[in-house]
């Protein structure tokens, strides 16, 4: 006597095969008898092994499918170690065993270099448990996710510069670092975080000031301008603040905004005064 789960999987299969078999009658009537009776034994038989595998499967408990994902997560086969939190998950939505798989698929995900899916997983954890005690590890996941989404392959080979490539991402990974120390200052995770956003706003400034540097080729002072206060304003700590300076009061002096050149100048002279540029120095 079949169980439930074999009889569910079963009926609507012979419903399916009944109704293509109205549309096709004529054409499967001229195939052998015994090909046809071949065929409906493989058929059933595959439905029964699977019924078999899903009847062995339910009969584990919350506990044993979070160590045998942990398991696969440990030997790194990332794709095993998912479907099997997602399961254990879907069946035990509930209690600690579910909290802690939607954290380990995120790094699951993320080890696996699918983003996207790391950081859903990461999102939906603390919009789920915002008070939990491991949130700022799900922070931590979105971070890292986004701060490795701009490297790749390829940038492994050839040495490629982060500031060449779209800064988005590293703007998301940045604000949530940012998030992680400022909300959670004693997390195991906070030191990491800071030398990693003292990477990021470097790559970010030296973004914006080459394309900063672009603009002055073509004498768009405005846009030179704009992209090198925002540095100033924004990115405060980074290594191209002098640049930054610099630029600024080269944009004023262009723009015929002497004053506010003359008051840039002396930021500048103030706090970098071995930076200053030979063409600032020259008389405007």
């Amino acid at each position: 006597m079949p169980g439930v789960f074999g009889i569910v999987t079963i009926i609507p299969w012979k419903l399916r095969y009944t109704q293509r078999l109205r549309k096709t009658r004529k054409p499967l009537m001229q195939l052998p008898g015994i090909l046809i009776a071949l065929l409906l034994t493989a058929l059933l038989s595959a439905c029964a092994s699977d019924d078999s595998k899903d009847q062995l499967s339910n009969t584990e408990s919350a506990e044993q499918l979070y160590q045998k994902a942990k398991t696969q997560l440990k030997k790194k086969n990332y794709l095993s170690a998912i479907e099997l939190y997602e399961s254990l998950e879907a069946r035990f939505p509930f209690g600690e065993h579910a909290q802690q798989a939607q954290l380990e698929t995120a790094y699951a995900y993320y080890k696996y270099e699918e983003p996207d899916s790391a950081i859903a997983n990461a999102d939906r954890f603390i919009r789920l448990n915002p008070n939990h005690e491991n949130v700022d590890y799900a922070y931590y996941i979105k971070a890292l996710a986004n701060f490795n989404r701009s490297s790749g392959f390829l940038d492994s080979l050839i040495k490629r510069d982060r500031s060449d490539k779209d800064p988005e991402p590293l703007r998301r990974s940045f604000e949530d670092f940012k998030t992680l120390v400022n909300n959670y200052p004693n997390s195991r995770y906070a030191e990491d975080s800071r030398k990693r956003m003292i990477f990021l706003r470097n790559v970010l400034a030296e973004y914006e000031m080459k394309i900063a540097r672009f603009y002055v080729t073509r004498k768009a002072w405005v846009a030179v301008l704009n992209r090198s206060k925002y540095v100033v304003e924004h990115l405060q700590g980074s290594e191209s603040i002098p640049d930054a300076l610099n630029l600024i009061v080269l944009s004023y002096r262009k723009l015929g905004m002497n004053d506010l050149a003359e008051d840039t100048l002396r930021v500048l002279k103030l706090n970098y005064p071995d930076k200053i540029s030979k063409e600032i120095l020259e008389p405007a």
